[in-house]
């Protein structure tokens, strides 16, 4: 029984080594700030793309003053208006529209440099981004590794428990196990008067009262209800 026991001690230290993983760990904080970058790659491109569009609409407003205006200097330049007030309409024109020309100008060169900016926070945003899933790769490959190495033991001692079984009675592996399923182990071995399950020494009472029970009956201990496996090292 003290065998099935060191067995199912090493079974729940491998498996707590697993969940111990520091990887898990590294691997929430990553995730973590892998959404958070995610959601800033996202509002970037909206960004973006939204002032492209807003960029594209300010070249052609641009552009269609300018038309206009190489048409009426055109005009002027043809000598098609010959009327004086027409002529001095065409002019005010032509003031007016240098004017706009200047204001579409700045618009669109504003536009620009946010276009610009946008873009440096995407790319920005995106290369973080990248080197973040690339650190999640290498922190998932090393997690794997050493879980696959810890689950190989724990397959094998696994195996070993299952034989280690089949030579403890049934209704004392019933009782082991009810026990295992609280303290992880059932049973401990009772040395120099102290459980090495709860590693508390018995009390002169529990002692004498274990020292009066039959080798062929169980005794439990009082304090972890572990099944105490008695040797002649046992103090008794």
């Amino acid at each position: 029984m003290l065998d099935v026991a060191e067995l199912d001690a090493r079974i729940a230290q491998i498996r707590h080594q697993i969940k111990a993983l520091p990887e898990h760990q590294q691997l929430s904080d990553l995730q973590h700030r892998r959404a958070d970058l995610d959601t800033k790659v996202r509002d970037a491109r909206i960004l973006l793309e939204d002032l492209t569009r807003e960029q594209k609409k300010s070249d052609q407003d641009v552009e269609q003053v300018r038309t206009r205006r190489t048409r009426d200097q055109g005009r002027i330049a043809q000598g098609l208006i010959t009327n004086p007030k027409d002529l001095e309409r065409l002019n005010h024109e032509l003031d007016s529209l240098e004017r706009r020309i200047n204001t579409l100008e700045d618009i669109e060169l504003e536009i620009m440099e946010r276009v610009e900016e946008a873009q440096a926070s995407f790319n920005e945003y995106q290369e973080a981004l990248t080197t973040t899933d690339e650190e999640i790769a290498v922190v998932v490959g090393a997690r794997d590794e050493k879980t696959g190495v810890a689950q190989v033991e724990l397959d094998q001692v696994t195996e070993q428990r299952a034989t280690e079984v089949f030579s403890i009675p049934t209704d004392l592996l019933a009782l082991y196990e009810k026990v295992r399923e609280k303290q992880g182990v059932g049973a401990a071995m009772l040395r120099a008067r102290r459980c090495e399950g709860c590693q508390l020494t018995l009390n002169p009472a529990d002692l004498s009262r274990i020292t009066k029970t039959p080798l062929d009956e169980v005794v439990r201990c009082e304090e972890c209800s572990r099944i105490l496996v008695r040797t002649d090292e046992s103090g008794l």
